[in-house]
């Protein structure tokens, strides 16, 4: 099994930089991981302080295979910077697991990601591997299992795939139908939808929606694990857009071995299990991304 690459997405959280990285270490296959971290530069004199102190913090770091930091000279703003360094590694490399700076991973997160990505190599059915998973009931589901949505809280996924990636609004604006969005809102448990909508009115510049509607119409589906294997850090109140919150929280797994789905196709129990969550946690959950949303703007 080749190890694949970390990618890291930092900017001006060291204490967050720091749970992620020390995180990353106690995984038994970081030191047969290359570390890249992209580190963007800061909007304004203000983040400038936090951006160093976070590069400083970088330079330090050992335990992998090799660390490569990328500092920006200009500021991209995350959805620039995760996808130009996502598609520059995987070019490189053929496939990448990604991570941003508030994501804790269990101790067998690499592992997972690294069987999963040798796993489904050839099965261009599967597009996506995540790392997280809404805290539902488990009890009498598989290990992992497979779905239409993508989640970016801890990724991976291989060149061949994320080469479909493509950012554009007006297109899947006018290409999706009220049967597509209705699918792609997870038989509106959700409101997915919305995001491309504010891309469009420019209310918000993101990413993330775009690979799922990518994987989407080439009707891909994504795998994760039944128990995270991440924890978001992020709603600690500390970020600039990022309020208090606990609802999304779940308990890090300590599986550290995983069985693959046998069937390549989408999980209706665990599925149904999530959209139950969502409906219920709807009104509160749309707050909160909206918030999570905020961090992603491009200034």
């Amino acid at each position: 099994m080749a190890i694949s690459p970390v990618v890291l997405f930092v900017y001006n959280r060291p204490q967050h930089t720091r749970q992620t990285v020390e995180a990353l270490l106690k995984n038994d296959l970081a030191d047969q991981s290359d570390l890249i971290v992209f580190s963007d530069a800061a909007k304004n004199s203000d983040a400038a302080r936090h951006v160093q102190e976070v590069r400083d913090y970088l330079k330090t770091t050992t335990g992998f295979k090799s660390v490569r930091i990328v500092e920006r000279e200009e500021n991209l703003g995350l959805a620039k910077s995760i996808i130009h360094g996502v598609t520059e590694v995987v070019n490189q490399y053929g496939k990448v697991i990604v991570l941003e700076d508030d994501i804790v991973a269990s101790p067998s997160f690499l592992t997972f990601m690294n069987e999963a990505l040798d796993f489904f190599q050839e099965n261009k059915k599967v597009w996506h591997i995540g790392g997280w998973i809404y805290p539902i009931d488990t009890s009498g589901l598989n290990d992992t299992f497979l779905w239409r949505v993508m989640n970016c809280w801890g990724w991976a996924t291989w060149s061949d795939r994320w080469a479909h990636f493509e950012k554009d609004t007006d297109k899947l604006l006018s290409e999706f139908s009220s049967q597509d969005i209705h699918r792609f809102n997870l038989d509106n448990a959700d409101d997915f939808w919305s995001q491309v909508k504010m891309n469009k009115s420019g209310r918000i510049n993101t990413w993330a929606i775009y690979w799922y509607a990518t994987i989407f119409r080439n009707d891909g589906l994504c795998l994760g694990p039944m128990e995270s294997l991440v924890q978001n850090v992020g709603f600690d109140g500390s970020g600039m857009h990022c309020g208090n919150s606990n609802t999304m929280q779940v308990s890090i797994s300590t599986k550290s071995m995983h069985e693959m789905p046998s069937v390549m196709a989408e999980d209706v129990e665990a599925v149904n299990r999530i959209r139950q969550f969502l409906l219920k946690s709807r009104p509160g959950f749309a707050r909160r991304l909206a918030g999570k949303i905020k961090r992603l703007m491009t200034p």
